[in-house]
């Protein structure tokens, strides 16, 4: 008796979890209009939607360049470029996310700052600029380079695979068509490699928007800063974290089903 398999991922069927959860969405978001502590809660916590956003695309978008430099020094012909990049990417995804984030917002930046004195004296001493203090470099900036620093390491890996991925057979082509090393890379590796690329740092990218919550131990004002000032205020801790969790679960989920819908085109395309 042959067996009957079902639709990969489910596909082809009603998407019956997806209708759930839209139905928690709207029953909340009527609990939100209509409950006057709860739409209190809310509009409290959305002031910090700007700030969980900003740290989140700078931060990736950051991680992406600095993840890539990685990859393509980790796949240099030079072995010591090879062995930095290794080095690097196992000494940071070896260190827990929040131990990084303390780390560079209270190690790191006061370091940068000694160096950028120390290079700028002759000028400093000049009265042509002042000496930079550990508080001018703000706390949300120092969050968005831990976090960039972070994610460069995994997307690195990312980047590695989707370009080793490649037909080495298109590459000898390009290099039998007279394309620079360059060329190659920006005209035939990148866009086939993007295709093996865009699921995982979709991932890490709505990854990312849960993590910047992280950076509420710093006082900076993401959403999660905001919940904590006012339960810690009212003492309304399962009316403050239950709009929290909601707030961030309709980022997340909207999010993971636009890049979802870019990843079905892409495919399309490279189909055709």
């Amino acid at each position: 008796m042959a067996l009957q398999t079902l639709p990969e991922g489910g596909r082809g069927g009603f998407p019956w979890w997806l209708a759930a959860l839209g139905a928690i969405a709207v029953a909340l978001a009527a609990v939100i209009a209509l409950n006057d502590l709860y739409t209190q809660v809310f509009v409290t916590i959305s002031k910090g939607i700007g700030v969980t956003v900003f740290v989140t695309l700078v931060a990736f978008a950051l991680a992406m360049i600095l993840g890539l430099a990685i990859a393509l020094l980790g796949l240099s012909d030079a072995r010591a470029l090879r062995e930095i990049a290794r080095f690097y990417i196992e000494v940071i995804r070896g260190i827990p996310m929040l131990v990084l984030l303390f780390y560079i917002a209270f190690v790191g930046a006061p370091g940068f700052v000694a160096l950028y004195n120390a290079l700028m004296s002759p000028a400093i001493s000049a009265g042509l600029i002042e000496a930079l203090q550990v508080r001018d470099v703000s706390l949300m900036w120092r969050a968005v380079f831990a976090l960039t620093i972070g994610y460069s390491a995994f997307i690195a890996e990312i980047f590695r695979a989707g370009i080793q991925s490649v037909d080495k057979g298109q590459i000898e082509a390009a290099k039998a068509l007279g394309l620079t090393r360059v060329q190659r890379f920006r005209l035939v590796v990148f866009p086939q490699a993007l295709r093996v690329v865009f699921p995982p740092l979709s991932n890490d990218f709505v990854a990312m928007v849960k993590d910047s919550s992280l950076v509420s131990v710093l006082g900076v004002a993401d959403i999660t800063q905001m919940g904590k000032v006012y339960a810690s205020g009212s003492f309304r801790f399962f009316e403050t974290y239950s709009i929290v969790a909601y707030v961030y679960l309709v980022l997340t989920i909207g999010l993971s089903l636009a890049l979802r819908g870019v990843e079905k085109r892409m495919r399309r395309k490279f189909v055709r």
